[in-house]
């Protein structure tokens, strides 16, 4: 079974920067593609970054620039990474790490980033 542990979430200042990082551990298949989803109260699960296990990265409108993803493709360990720079108050939100590998679909549990004015 598929595990993903997500850190690095935490309060900053605007302007300022934080790195978050994504443990997946079991059952990891080549082929995957990792991301960082985030959602606020009230609104839908929102793409930030998502990175194939070979490939280039795709980042959502509003981060793209600022925010960088990659990727550690381990033996039985694959470790996803999100550098946020430029951090902005519209970026307070959950951030959520998500594995997609044939015949599964796996979230972590969540991190809290709050990024004040």
């Amino acid at each position: 079974q598929v595990q993903l542990v997500e850190s690095g979430g935490g309060l900053a200042q605007a302007g300022g920067f934080l790195r978050l990082s994504c443990a997946a551990s079991g059952g990891i298949l080549g082929g995957n593609v990792m991301g960082w989803y985030r959602q606020t109260p009230g609104k839908q699960r929102e793409l930030v970054a998502k990175i194939p296990y070979m490939g280039a990265p795709t980042y959502g409108t509003s981060v793209r620039g600022r925010f960088t993803i990659s990727r550690d493709n381990g033996n039985s360990r694959n470790t996803m990474y999100l550098q946020m720079n430029s951090l902005m108050p519209e970026d307070t939100a959950v951030y959520y790490c998500r594995l997609v590998q044939d015949m599964g679909d796996y979230w972590g549990q969540g991190t809290q980033v709050t990024v004040s004015s």
